[in-house]
């Protein structure tokens, strides 16, 4: 019996060692060079860590960041629910079809995406000619290569990440705890805010942590509709490791980027059942 187990154990381990090592040499190892470039790379660690305080410019870029996920991921989160309600409540044809139209902007690039923004909201664009020829205004919006248009963009490419795990959570509840309140003499927004909501907490927080710690790191979309007026901390960073040279600082950023990623992760966890937000199969 123990020969047996012994046997089934290292078949295990020789199963998951070739995907281990890809881990700890396409993932670990690099992280682990950029860390440590962040404390080595001239003028040192103290002043590359010290520009969080004393540069205006890092700071202006830090603050932009944070504005922008914190926007997108409010508003992505309170239209995703909506949308994740529908799909619950929808007719099982409806809700194919929805599912489909949910699901069809990950099949294309987030290039291809962020340049079909800038067409619908460029001054002479699709929207800006349809409110203005329909006369809701007298000049064109300005929707493009500011704030407005970045968080547009995002919102967009981040809704079916959220949209999938809220679902997913409104699917497993039970129809007839939502009756039992009803017959109880509960009105529908007294139902909503005491059963309906609560048990969807868990794919909020799934949504809210993939919508947030994506939203740090996005680059394409802030430059392109940003129109270079938009500089988030990923565009900084490539600015400078391709165009000023600046691996400390980089590096820095880019350390200081994963640690947030942790902070965020390590923060909703203290205020959330883990078991309930990543799932947690039936035990025997």
């Amino acid at each position: 019996m123990m020969a047996g187990l012994d046997h089934r154990r290292r078949l295990a381990i020789a199963m998951i060692a070739p995907a281990v090592l890809l881990v700890v040499l396409l993932y670990l190892v690099p992280l682990g060079r950029i860390l440590a470039l962040s404390f080595t790379e001239e003028p040192g660690a103290l002043a590359n860590y010290g520009q969080l305080f004393t540069s205006d410019v890092l700071g202006r870029v830090i603050m932009t960041t944070l504005r922008i996920c914190i926007l997108t991921t409010a508003i992505t989160l309170v239209m995703a629910y909506v949308m994740a309600a529908a799909l619950t409540l929808a007719s099982p044809r409806m809700r194919s079809i929805m599912l489909v139209l949910v699901l069809l902007p990950l099949w294309l690039s987030v290039l291809i995406r962020a340049f079909a923004w800038v067409t619908v909201l460029r001054g002479n664009g699709v929207l800006n000619t349809a409110l203005v020829g329909l006369g809701f205004i007298g000049s064109p919006l300005n929707l493009v290569r500011n704030e407005t248009g970045v968080v547009i963009g995002m919102v967009h490419y981040m809704l079916p990440f959220a949209i999938l795990p809220l679902y997913a959570g409104m699917r497993t509840i039970d129809p007839r705890i939502l009756n039992a309140a009803r017959s109880l003499g509960a009105g529908g927004f007294t139902v909503f805010r005491r059963v309906f909501l609560p048990l969807t907490v868990p794919g909020l927080f799934s949504a809210f942590i993939l919508t947030f710690v994506f939203s740090l790191g996005f680059y394409v979309t802030p430059a392109i509709l940003g129109g270079g007026r938009v500089m988030m901390v990923a565009e900084y960073i490539s600015v400078q490791v391709h165009e000023t040279l600046e691996w400390g600082t980089a590096t820095m950023l880019a350390s200081v980027l994963l640690f947030a990623v942790f902070a965020v992760i390590a923060l909703v966890g203290r205020f959330a059942d883990w078991d309930s937000i990543v799932g947690k199969g039936d035990e025997a």
